[in-house]
């Protein structure tokens, strides 16, 4: 008599798979001070790539010159001062998120568990989305030019309620398509144990 058919399984959490996933990682996810957070909870938490912080840096960097640069040209066509107002309201909000970014990036993680997804985000604001995976419609990984000269990529997952979907920036190349396998893998599963 053969054997039945295994059921879904949950992602493997093995040192292989998380060697890829945690790779050129921070170490811990860095909580809010404050005791009314998020709890993290139990399991393996993984984060973005130590890399993500580089390309929003520079990315918030050339926002900035381009912002300077087109204030300047503004206050010298129009011999008037008051551009500089709106200048410096929009350069002192780059600046304060250039300089709050790496706190940001730490406070990024998933979790694989054994029926959904988790993800987290936020210092002052916290949002925690579980993504079940018998929901996962579309696994997406996109990456600019900027993300490909330092090796990350965004993983999109797409549900059919669209405020489930969650988008995990700055994975490394090798994380991104490991997840992406995995997470394609245990949702067809899902799927066809229904």
């Amino acid at each position: 008599m053969p054997d039945p058919a295994p059921g879904p399984q949950a992602p493997a959490s093995g040192s292989a798979q998380d060697a890829v996933l945690d790779a050129h990682t921070y170490g811990r996810v860095l909580e809010p001070r404050n005791g009314h957070r998020l709890p993290l909870g139990d399991g393996t938490w993984h984060q973005l790539s130590r890399n993500y912080v580089w390309v929003r840096l520079i990315s918030l960097g050339i926002i900035i010159v381009v912002v300077t640069v087109a204030f300047i040209v503004g206050t010298l066509l129009l011999a008037t001062s008051w551009p500089w107002i709106a200048g410096g309201i929009l350069l002192t909000g780059y600046v304060w998120a250039a300089a709050i970014t790496p706190r940001q990036a730490r406070a990024y993680a998933y979790q694989l568990r054994t029926d959904d997804l988790v993800f987290r985000r936020g210092i002052l604001w916290q949002r925690q989305v579980a993504v079940p995976y018998g929901r996962m419609q579309l696994v997406d990984i996109t990456h600019g030019p900027l993300d490909r000269a330092f090796g990350i990529a965004q993983l999109k997952l797409v549900t059919a309620a669209a405020s489930t979907g969650v988008m995990i920036p700055g994975l490394t190349q090798g994380a991104a398509e490991q997840l992406r396998d995995t997470l394609v893998e245990v949702a067809e599963a899902r799927r066809t144990g229904l």
